[in-house]
């Protein structure tokens, strides 16, 4: 068959474009709260059909109605308390994102026949370097600008599947990676079995069943038990959110009256409160340091909460550890932008006043360790959001971290699907860096995840509460901790590096041709 045949597209345009848009719909489905996680392969296959032979122009247009469908559908949280401009605005910019993906796909479809003609392994070459590409798009979304969204990657909707393991040996890039190129390759083998039965070779498609297989069954990467921590989370279900109507102290007053029903426990570790927890500076109100005191004194534990702290002109999201007054501090490493703080205020201002003006104060990135040493205990921290960073949660392995205390607020988020978005990439930084998780909200939903993923303990939404539990404490470095941003590195640039020298292999050859076939003088 031809290259001209080849490059002939899969689906018109007209089709492509809605097919391409229900294709992001399911990828939204294999999210919570759904959780279908197969329709992540079947959303990849047919957003890549979508995809073939497409030319720059047809390629963008379909890579865009997927990432509108995607993410209107994911990030609709967005728009709970203010209205539809930022969500509309964060989807469609992350679709353009999404949509310039697309076209350098359509190219490696193009290309990568002309480059490998057996048809076993221009199957597998296809297969990689469309699954790189796709995950170096992710790589860009969740770097840039400012700092990125690394949120809604086809990696965290396997949290619940077969694949999930694999995590801890790539991390969550190598899991998309993983994800793409079985879609990838199953649509190259079905095409290469419509070509002709006489020149498929089913030695590939054997190939990579296998590995599918020995990957659906292999292990996460072992780390060592070295004991349990008993923690005592409160989930205080007080009026936490931007809009809630409430006076200074509320928030705390909620959070100690959740703490009062385990004053009777005994052998506690720490106490744990979420993000936003202490809405009084306990440094110079009486009311907020007598209230930490009470809780430090009945349980005989120290206490790790969270507040805003204005030093001079700067404002940061601080958790800190209390006993007998502030002993450590962390700030959040990843402050939300449009959320916690604006960049090019003025710029943004000029365009939306109103929105931008609701943002009052700009909360200034931390650069102090996400680790605290509670009782010989070094727990790795992160606030919120800090959670979908791969850095973070990786420099806090690094730095001795044997368990995971995570605070959020999710009380702007009651009646979405954000709370369980952020619960699974909890649940999949356990697999990862083969640690236990304790996620704990403000308004839940709060859970204890075992370094397996798993639940062990669990709290309602929208209602007070508390979680005691023993936690596994490990120790030992996982590969997606130690190699994960490299790993990341290679899938994802070195595909691009592979995609723009197949563009100069194919041109190269048809500069050739061209010479050939011009008649000498």
């Amino acid at each position: 068959m031809s290259s001209a045949a080849r490059a002939r597209p899969l689906l018109p345009l007209w089709a492509a474009v809605p097919a391409s848009a229900i294709a992001g719909v399911l990828l939204d489905v294999a999210f919570p709260a759904v959780g279908w996680w197969p329709m992540a392969f079947v959303s990849v296959a047919v957003a890549l059909v979508c995809l073939i032979g497409r030319r720059f122009g047809g390629a963008f247009l379909a890579g865009l109605a997927y990432g509108l469908a995607f993410y209107l559908m994911n990030v609709d949280f967005t728009a709970a308390w203010v209205g539809p401009v930022p969500w509309l605005a964060l989807a469609g910019f992350e679709s353009l994102f999404v949509a310039g993906g697309a076209a350098l796909i359509a190219l490696a479809y193009r290309w990568a026949p002309l480059i490998v003609r057996r048809p076993g392994g221009r199957i597998i070459a296809t297969a990689l370097l469309v699954a790189g590409l796709w995950t170096a798009r992710e790589a860009v979304t969740g770097g840039f600008p400012y700092g990125g969204f690394p949120w809604g990657r086809v990696g965290t909707s396997q949290v619940s599947g077969p694949f999930a393991e694999v995590v801890s040996w790539t991390g969550t890039s190598g899991l998309t990676f993983l994800v793409v190129g079985i879609a990838a390759a199953g649509i190259e083998l079905v095409r290469g079995a419509g070509r002709s039965r006489r020149r498929m070779r089913w030695a590939p498609a054997a190939a990579l069943l296998a590995a599918a297989a020995a990957l659906a069954v292999l292990p996460a990467w072992g780390t060592t038990p070295t004991g349990s921590i008993r923690v005592a989370g409160i989930q205080g279900n007080g009026p936490a959110g931007y809009f809630d109507t409430r006076q200074a102290g509320d928030i705390l007053k909620s959070q100690l009256d959740a703490t009062r029903p385990v004053f009777d426990a005994s052998d506690i570790d720490v106490v744990l409160w979420p993000e936003g927890s202490v809405d009084l500076d306990p440094r110079t109100s009486p009311t907020a340091a007598a209230a930490l005191d009470l809780i430090t004194r009945e349980l005989d534990a120290p206490l790790l909460a969270n507040r805003i702290e204005q030093r001079g002109e700067a404002y940061f999201n601080t958790s800190f550890l209390w006993n007998d007054g502030i002993e450590q501090t962390y700030d959040k490493r990843n402050p939300v932008p449009f959320g916690e703080y604006v960049p090019d205020r003025a710029f943004y201002a000029a365009l939306a006043p109103d929105l931008i003006g609701m943002i009052g104060r700009d909360y200034t990135p931390g650069s102090n360790s996400p680790v605290f040493d509670v009782n010989g205990v070094r727990a790795g921290l992160a606030i919120c959001f800090d959670v979908i960073y791969d850095a973070l949660v990786w420099e806090g392995a690094h730095a001795g971290a044997e368990v995971y205390l995570f605070q959020t607020n999710n009380a702007d988020f009651r009646g979405t699907d954000e709370n369980l978005q952020q619960l699974a990439v909890a649940r999949l930084r356990a697999i990862e860096t083969g640690r236990a998780v304790v996620n704990l909200s403000t308004v839940g939903t709060s859970q204890v995840i075992g370094p397996n993923g798993a639940t062990i303990q669990g709290l309602p939404a929208d209602e007070p509460g508390h979680l005691l539990t023993d936690v596994p404490l490990r120790a030992g470095l996982t590969p997606a901790v130690v190699l994960g941003a490299g790993i990341g590195a290679v899938l994802s640039w070195g595909s691009v590096a592979a995609l723009a020298a197949a563009g100069v292999v194919v041109r190269m050859r048809a500069s050739r041709a061209g010479n050939a076939e011009t008649p000498a003088p």
